[in-house]
């Protein structure tokens, strides 16, 4: 290792110390600041990444596929299976990215009958309801006690039972839904995450932001307005991020609105011992207590410039079309905390591609994620030396039989 490399790691070691002593202290003025300054000063920075875009004169839903794209993607493909092997050993695998489970719940999502006819595509066609299981989980690539980690969090929707042909063939009655607790994505496209896993693969992720010779300021700016100190991942908003069709030639991007009071608590703060995982702590205790519910809420594009496809660091302007709710997300009183069933859900697959036609994933990082999250999760299979399992809902874990 350099001089130079040793420098700018120690420079490194001190930022990520400083942001953990800041996420302690946070439950005394995050709160506040975030009521006051989040959405003016997201606006300000998106009014800023938007001046540096042009307007290609694209239509409703429309991609443009860049000839970089298969190499960043085997770049970042790459780069997420070296952190992989170098975090964890063989029979131990977790996921590249949204590695840390904090919990997976059962669920029933229930198709709204309010819907107008626009949004009446794919499983939002009829009012119905579709069993689910729900994955929360924290950012990768390592599994960091929860008040070390960024502040960033996920939400994985899996329904099952859901008829017609899925674009991808290894599951054949599900639907997956992905979300981020961001309303973008950490970087704009698939060029810039290849340099993002670079940097985190040699531990200074904070550097993809802050190099001087390459800088993604904004995008740093406006990822830190939503990251910060996670509570309960059941009183949580979460996002896409990445657009979906919603039938041929419309657009969407979907957000899960928490409805429901939750367990907040962390003991241990501010510079005390909180729980390592205090997250699935608060999980639980909530779920002990009452039903939680999220509603499943839709946007649609409506301009194809101000709400691109293909830059996932623009955020689609609300004033343009606002979210409207599509479906609410029941996650009943449950126990989830058995060995049994945290094992599924290191097994489970969630892939936005399994999907029905109606909803394919839009834009190079979707794209991306059709091969990416495939050949990542069988990677971790393979050295976990278990087979893909597509879940029927029927499945009973120890927790529900003492339950």
């Amino acid at each position: 290792m350099t001089i130079k490399t040793r420098i700018l790691k120690f420079i490194h070691h001190i930022m990520l110390q400083l942001l953990h002593i800041e996420r302690r202290l946070e439950p005394w003025f995050r709160p506040q600041l975030n009521r006051l300054l989040r959405e003016p000063t997201g606006s300000i920075i998106q009014y800023f990444i938007n001046l540096q875009r042009k307007d290609e004169g694209l239509q409703l839903a429309a991609e443009i596929i860049e000839p970089d794209e298969d190499k960043s993607l085997d770049d970042i493909i790459d780069l997420m299976a070296d952190q992989m092997r170098g975090h964890f050993k063989p029979g131990n695998y977790e996921r590249g990215g949204n590695t840390k489970t904090h919990g997976i719940v059962r669920a029933e999502v229930i198709i709204r009958d309010d819907l107008p006819q626009k949004y009446r595509q794919g499983i939002f066609a009829q009012p119905g309801s579709y069993q689910a299981y729900v994955r929360f989980s924290g950012p990768g690539p390592d599994v960091p006690a929860d008040i070390d980690d960024v502040g960033f969090a996920s939400m994985a929707v899996k329904l099952m039972g859901v008829p017609g042909k899925k674009l991808l063939a290894e599951e054949k009655m599900t639907q997956d839904f992905i979300s981020v607790c961001t309303p973008t994505f950490v970087t704009p496209n698939t060029r810039e995450n290849a340099k993002l896993q670079y940097w985190s693969l040699i531990d200074m992720p904070i550097y993809y932001f802050i190099n001087p010779k390459d800088p993604h300021f904004l995008d740093f700016i406006m990822q830190g307005l939503w990251n910060e100190t996670q509570y309960n991942p059941l009183g949580q908003r979460y996002w896409s991020c990445v657009p979906y069709l919603l039938g041929e030639g419309q657009a969407m991007m979907y957000s899960f609105v928490p409805k429901t009071e939750v367990d907040k608590k962390i003991s241990g703060l501010p510079f005390g011992t909180p729980p390592v995982n205090y997250l699935r702590e608060n999980m639980i205790k909530t779920l002990a207590e009452k039903d939680v519910e999220f509603d499943m809420m839709l946007q649609v594009q409506t301009d194809p410039h101000l709400m691109p496809i293909e830059n996932a660091a623009v955020r689609w302007p609300e004033k343009l079309s606002p979210f409207i709710p599509a479906a609410t997300v029941h996650i009943p009183k449950q126990s989830f905390d058995s060995e049994a069933q945290f094992k599924f859900a290191q097994g489970l697959k969630m892939n936005p591609w399994h999907c029905l036609a109606e909803h394919r994933p839009l834009g190079n990082q979707n794209r991306a994620r059709l091969r990416m999250y495939y050949e990542l999760s069988k990677f971790r299979q393979e050295m976990n030396q278990t087979g893909h399992l597509e879940p029927d809902g029927k499945e009973v874990f120890e927790s529900e039989k003492c339950s």
